[in-house]
């Protein structure tokens, strides 16, 4: 029997906001344990939540780029549940009216464009941090995440294989970094994946048993843990078995999902609306002002480079991939260099040394206007293609301007054909073997002749003039000069 695989994702994002949702207190990640919380974030008796109106904006402009339907009028819930990392016994979220519903984002599989649904975006505080000691004997708590600002992004179980929903999240992080509505560092749990995974024989409409997969904290992993998850439910149903409804977590050792608990049934979190808060009311206004400032967006950007800037599929989808990508190869452009050309040294030099050296390209020692500059060196031949690669090495640890360093480096290419001719003459008498061999028909032997006079030029001599000339006193090879 043949199984269809059912992927729905929730996606937490944490808000970019400097102070917490309903108090005062910072939102700094790496901070000591237990120093950025208050009584209102602890559910100190007495205490009173104010809500962050930048929070709300952020979340706003989230659920409008994921192409939400947006509530105007929503309210904020208490889900009552009692863990340790929750020291209130409860949490703010929102239930049956969410900021955003039914909303959407593309998908780019084996070059097809597939929609994948969005049941709602919900605004919300984040819970606290539990470390686990490794033989079991404590857990310590830190309670500075705790009342943090996040939207929880669910997908409809519309996703079909672990690479799409790896697609998906990478689509996911990209529009929440273009909105600036969150860092999405995964590392640092701004950015947290939860995954609903069941399997059904292909053509029944019922779903299957789901699993639950939580704490997978990379790209890769979730993935991973998904293709898991396909492999050992199939065993199970082709051996005649029942899936179990649990929660499990993913093993990096061991590249397995291991369980966590079962899960009968859904949990009854008792929401009822948050009697501390007003309910919110997004005006006309508000929406609209909200609504400007959503930008232009990675697939439309990436359509944007393929039609106008001719570029391939590919390098678009690299370049706007992040939103800094993407503006510094616009800047590089801009200053005038040509698109493919910006293309490349964007994707291979710069991206190169930027991840080798663990950087940002905000980080990005060479400047857009200095790689425009290096681009325009080589279209006017002052040096080639292999010594423009060693020029960027020398930007980058020095951050000086390719027309300096050209110089410094005594890489000024020989352009002139008249300083170039006697030199080719020379190169043609010396040689006269590889001249016979290539008006003989072997046009590899033109290779030795244009190494010879590299040779003679220590490098500097213009490869594109030197073939000229070249051919200009040899002929086409098997031909007369």
């Amino acid at each position: 029997m043949n199984f269809e695989t059912v992927i729905g994702l929730e996606v937490h994002v944490e808000l970019k906001t400097k102070t917490k949702i309903f108090c005062g207190c910072e939102t700094t990640f790496g901070a000591p344990p237990n120093t950025n919380v208050c009584p209102v974030c602890m559910g100190h008796p007495g205490t009173l939540p104010v809500l962050n109106r930048q929070a709300v904006e952020l979340a706003l402009r989230a659920a409008l780029a994921l192409n939400c339907r947006i509530n105007q009028d929503c309210k904020f819930d208490r889900k009552n549940y009692f863990y340790p990392d929750l020291p209130k016994g409860y949490q703010i979220s929102q239930y049956d009216q969410p900021i955003g519903e039914d909303g959407y984002v593309e998908i780019e599989v084996g070059g097809e464009r597939k929609r994948i649904g969005i049941v709602r975006v919900h605004l919300e505080e984040d819970a606290g941090k539990s470390m686990h000691a490794p033989d079991g004997s404590h857990s310590l708590v830190d309670y500075n995440r705790t009342g943090v600002p996040l939207i929880e992004i669910v997908s409809k179980p519309d996703i079909r294989s672990p690479e799409e929903a790896r697609l998906y999240l990478e689509t996911i992080r990209s529009i929440m970094q273009y909105c600036d509505v969150s860092d999405c560092k995964m590392e640092e749990g701004s950015l947290r994946c939860d995954a609903n995974i069941s399997l059904r024989p292909v053509g029944q409409a019922a779903f299957g048993e789901k699993t639950e997969l939580k704490n997978i904290n990379s790209f890769r992993f979730v993935q991973k843990a998904l293709e898991y998850e396909v492999e050992r439910q199939t065993a199970i149903l082709r051996s005649g078995g029942k899936v179990v409804q649990e929660t499990r977590r993913f093993d990096e050792a061991t590249q397995t999902t291991v369980s966590m608990r079962t899960k009968e049934e859904a949990h009854d979190y008792r929401y009822f609306p948050e009697p501390d808060l007003v309910r919110l009311h997004i005006d006309d206004e508000w929406l609209a002002r909200v609504r400007a400032t959503v930008p232009e967006l990675p697939l439309a950007k990436r359509d944007r480079y393929m039609r106008e800037l001719n570029l391939p599929a590919y390098d678009a989808g690299v370049l706007t991939s992040d939103p800094g990508v993407a503006a510094y190869f616009e800047q590089v452009v801009a200053a005038g260099a040509d698109p493919k050309a910006a293309s490349n040294w964007v994707m291979s030099d710069l991206l190169g040394y930027l991840n080798a050296n663990n950087l940002s390209v905000a980080d990005s020692p060479v400047r857009p206007a200095q790689l425009a500059g290096l681009i325009a060196e080589v279209d006017k031949g002052t040096i080639s293609i292999k010594q423009a690669r060693e020029v960027f090495k020398a930007m980058c640890e020095t951050g000086k301007d390719a027309p300096v360093l050209i110089k410094e480096l005594g890489m000024e290419q020989i352009s002139d054909e008249a300083a170039l001719l006697g030199i080719v003459d020379e190169v043609i008498a010396n040689n006269p073997k590889s001249v016979a061999d290539y008006q003989g028909g072997k046009e590899k032997a033109l290779g030795a002749l244009v190494g010879q006079i590299m040779k003679a030029t220590k490098g500097k001599a213009n490869p594109a003039v030197v073939n000229k000339l070249l051919l200009e006193r040899l002929g086409k090879p098997g031909g007369n000069a």
